[in-house]
């Protein structure tokens, strides 16, 4: 099987190949690719491979992107921290849909969905769909897939029990002005300086925390919107974050990410 993978943060693309290794060893990833645009190109030049496994946000925009703009016969597994796409995924061929981090039994799982999922398979753009033997109309209903949808059992994360001292405090999550991750240690750092080490990654934290109020902004920190002073361009199309508190170090948005951070800031 031939695997197209659309990941826009490093870390998570690893993670995911990994995952693929362990639960299908034939697996074939043919690219790794970051943005939409580098989809849409990628997708016009090979042939369709047999299964695109995708995250929702893109360095560049929504894959969801993809699949509205071009054909796309392959079936697709979305993994993302966020559950609010669900129902433009339906439009497209979508096996499952997996919230991050993801685990290797439900991934799986839909790998084995994948074998008996009915997938149509135009010959050209415009042609009418063909179908394999012994499969069902792949305009499967929105029912069907809300009942393969996985959906958090909680709702976003309200607040945080951080340690000071031998005394235990609760935190609002809305305190939280930034998240910082170094050497394996997650740090929450509130308006007023103090920081607390917490017992989560940064890549639970986007699953957990409200999406429209936290950002990460680089591969060691997640910021909430009232953190954020200032944007400054920086070279090569970079930017960087004036935060407050300020961190130590300069916080630096690549350039592939520079317009989805401006999209959040302006409530986009």
């Amino acid at each position: 099987m031939t695997v197209l993978l659309l990941e826009d943060e490093y870390p998570a693309a690893e993670r995911l190949q990994r995952l693929l290794a362990q639960a299908a060893p034939a697996i074939q990833v043919l690219a790794v690719l970051d943005t939409v645009a580098g989809a849409l190109a990628w997708l016009a030049s090979h042939p369709a491979p047999d299964l695109i496994l995708s995250d929702i946000q893109l360095a560049d925009g929504l894959s969801l992107e993809v699949w509205e703009q071009a054909v796309v016969p392959s079936p697709v597994i979305f993994t993302t921290a966020y559950d609010a796409y669900a129902i433009r995924a339906f439009q497209a061929n979508s096996v499952a849909y997996l919230l991050k981090p993801v685990k290797l039994a439900e991934l799986q799982a839909a790998l084995a969905k994948l074998r008996q999922w009915p997938v149509a398979r135009p010959e050209t753009a415009g042609a009418h769909p063909t179908h394999s033997p012994g499969t069902a109309d792949a305009s499967f209903s929105m029912e069907r897939l809300l009942d393969a949808l996985p959906r958090p059992g909680k709702p976003y994360k309200t607040r945080f029990l951080v340690r000071q001292g031998e005394q235990f405090l609760p935190l609002a999550a809305t305190e939280a002005a930034w998240f910082l991750s170094r050497n394996g240690v997650t740090t929450l750092v509130v308006a007023d300086g103090r920081r607390f080490v917490v017992d989560y990654t940064l890549e639970q934290l986007e699953t957990l925390l409200d999406p429209a109020l936290f950002r990460r902004l680089s591969r060691q920190i997640i910021a909430q919107l009232s953190a954020v002073r200032r944007l400054q361009p920086h070279f090569n199309g970079k930017m960087t974050v004036d935060l407050h508190p300020a961190p130590s170090e300069e916080v630096l948005v690549s350039r592939e990410k520079a317009a989805a951070v401006k999209a959040w800031l302006e409530g986009n």
